[in-house]
């Protein structure tokens, strides 16, 4: 496994994935879809959420509609669940995981950071709000804002772009087997944080440069392969 280059490299970015990485928030999603399932008489699994983890909002709302036999359409599912989610973020329920603040902040003084994210727009968009972290961000992507979601690398590829970076440029944070195999396919440098409750498979850990206990793991090693901030 390859260590991130150090200040004398060439990374000059930073995306970070959202669910798994600034909020703890994976158990949640799960906890909506199998609601949703319930009501419609199906009883939703790990096995289904494994299926869907990475899948943009499109992508894991026909899944879901489908294996719920519902009436609802996809897009109608959807606003479901994802109502259920912002309902939850006001109750207090999707907080930043511990270090994600200083993370964000350091990184954010020494390079242009974005978001590369498969929750939906208006969920993206609410948390980053409440938790006072937009300013921070250069760019947000939604992988229903691209082709394909999760494995496939084209959100990673558009919040690069986002930045004005070559993607092999960037480095990228990500927690979820779809997710580490989707910033490894765009050419990142990729920083693990493995989600203990669904852990990434070892395929997708593979290809990633380092694999980080925690967020101030993280935060370390992403500040020592940056430059110093301007200024200092």
């Amino acid at each position: 496994m390859t260590q991130p280059e150090g200040p004398n490299g060439t990374h000059r970015a930073v995306v970070f994935d959202m669910d798994g990485v600034l909020v703890e928030s994976e158990h949640l999603w799960e906890r909506m879809w199998a609601k949703f399932a319930a009501a419609r008489g199906k009883t939703w699994t790990v096995e289904q959420t494994r299926q869907v983890q990475g899948m943009s909002a499109p992508e894991w709302s026909a899944f879901l509609a489908d294996f719920s036999a519902a009436t609802e359409s996809a897009v109608e599912t959807e606003r479901v669940v994802v109502d259920d989610m912002i309902s939850a973020l006001d109750g207090g329920e999707i907080e930043l995981l511990p270090g994600a603040e200083k993370m964000v902040t350091e990184v954010a003084a020494r390079a242009p950071i974005a978001l590369a994210s498969s929750a939906p727009r208006r969920l993206i968009d609410a948390v980053l709000d409440r938790h006072g972290l937009i300013k921070h961000f250069t760019a947000t992507v939604s992988s229903a804002e691209v082709p394909k979601g999760k494995p496939s690398p084209d959100v990673y590829l558009s919040a690069a772009e986002k930045l004005g970076q070559d993607s092999r440029h960037c480095l990228a944070v990500e927690d979820s087997s779809n997710g580490l195999r989707a910033a490894a396919a765009a050419g990142m440098t990729v920083v693990a944080i493995p989600n203990s409750d669904y852990p990434p498979a070892e395929d997708a850990l593979a290809g990633a440069s380092y694999i980080a206990t925690d967020l101030d793991d993280v935060r370390a090693r992403l500040v020592s392969a940056l430059p110093e901030p301007v200024g200092s």
